[in-house]
């Protein structure tokens, strides 16, 4: 790994353990997230001419804190520290919250919960804790979200103005309601999982850094909720996704499909936590979304070859899933298990509902996953140019790419 890719790691690691720990100790969402990004980008100018201090997290804190200092300067800036203040004199007066730690504790996860704040619509949760906790750019969760960037970065402000307003103090909510919020916790670590397994653009299919950062917070919420079901459920999904890592691309970074992955460089470790974790809690609690797609992942994990893979229990599986929580993406998975089970045609058929859906006009994979379903029925000329029209909606090169060679090969 190159020193540059180690200082961006390291990084991404300590911005929202420094962020929350500002927030704990002076609140103001905003300013503390602005001082944060500045101290960020001075470590990003620094560190790689003078090298990384020995405590890089204290150093961030200490820069960062001053450059709140000099915001608090301004006239209006005072203000806005002095209604704080009050507020959070009040939250105080009750006595010490759970809140309080060394200077070095990982606020991570209260700051996980406070973006998934009640008085935040579940679309400004998720996309506030994509940005502070999650690392991710404004236009990056603006993808995910399939909307412009403008209107993504309007909503994030509008929520750390929320934040602000409630007067909430940085600490973790109680019991009962971390439950309430624990549905779009899960959501929000699923979302920066699938922006790191496959990167919605850029030169690169992987972002190891956040599927490992995505893997690290659903811990500490298992921890926290060891007998929630799909809080197991994700983390399991997880692992089993992530223990294909290195197989899905070559050398080169290009993309290899699930059914060409040489097998035997999975991790069988993870696998075997992710099975373990999907088996004990499928005994333990009613089956959830998360479980399901867990237990699919888990067929695949333990399919010898793609060629002995228990197609018919996935589609079992995915029918499950299907009148659980219905989606265009559930109904697209289940459309190339049930190409599997009986037949390409099948599965075509199964496509044509999703091709009305406004949702997916626009998503490479369904072009993709028709362009696979049509080679598969031996229809090489519209294979092809699906397989074309695919690799112009992508903005991912390695899927671009991949793509392309699809297409190429199916040239007569």
């Amino acid at each position: 790994m190159s020193e540059d890719r180690r200082i961006e790691d390291l990084l991404r690691e300590c911005a929202p353990q420094v962020l929350g720990g500002l927030i704990r100790r002076h609140g103001q969402f905003d300013l503390c997230e602005d001082a944060v990004q500045e101290a960020l980008l001075a470590a990003a100018t620094q560190w790689p001419k003078e090298g990384v201090p020995d405590n890089p997290r204290g150093w961030l804190v200490t820069v960062a804190t001053r450059r709140l200092t000099d915001l608090w300067r301004s006239d209006d800036a005072r203000r806005r520290r002095e209604a704080t203040v009050a507020l959070q004199e009040e939250a105080h007066a009750a006595g010490p919250g759970d809140d309080e730690g060394p200077p070095d504790h990982d606020d991570t996860l209260m700051l996980l919960f406070l973006c998934c704040h009640p008085s935040l619509s579940p679309s400004s949760q998720i996309a506030l804790t994509l940005r502070a906790v999650g690392g991710l750019t404004t236009g990056e969760i603006a993808k995910a979200f399939l909307v412009p960037e403008s209107t993504m970065g309007q909503r994030i402000s509008r929520a750390k103005k929320s934040i602000k307003n409630s007067g909430t103090g940085f600490r973790m909510p109680p019991l009962a309601e971390r439950r309430k919020r624990v549905g779009v916790v899960l959501h929000v670590l699923y979302l920066i999982f699938n922006e790191g397994y496959t990167a919605t653009s850029g030169a690169d299919l992987l972002r190891v850094d956040l599927t490992d950062e995505a893997i690290r917070l659903t811990r500490a919420v298992h921890r926290l909720l060891p007998d929630d079901g799909e809080v197991a459920g994700l983390l399991a999904l997880m692992l089993l996704t992530e223990s294909r890592r290195t197989a899905r691309t070559t050398p080169d970074g290009a993309l290899v499909p699930l059914a060409e992955q040489d097998r035997s460089r999975w991790n069988a470790e993870r696998i075997a936590e992710g099975v373990g974790l999907i088996t004990d809690s499928l005994a333990r609690t009613p089956a959830g979304p998360y479980q399901l797609q867990a237990a699919i992942a888990a067929v695949h994990a333990e399919a010898p070859s793609a060629e002995e893979t228990d197609w018919a229990q996935i589609l079992a599986l995915y029918d499950i899933l299907a009148r659980l929580t219905p989606g265009p993406m559930v109904s697209l998975n289940r459309a190339v298990a049930l190409a599997m089970v009986d037949g390409p045609r099948k599965g075509l058929d199964a496509l044509d509902g999703l091709a009305e859906d406004d949702r997916m006009t626009e998503h490479h994979r369904l072009e993709a996953v028709r362009a696979h379903l049509l080679e598969m029925a031996g229809d090489p000329a519209a294979a092809r140019e699906g397989y074309r029209k695919a690799a112009k909606l992508t903005t991912s090169a390695p899927e671009q790419r991949y793509l392309e060679s699809r297409a190429s090969r199916l040239r007569t």
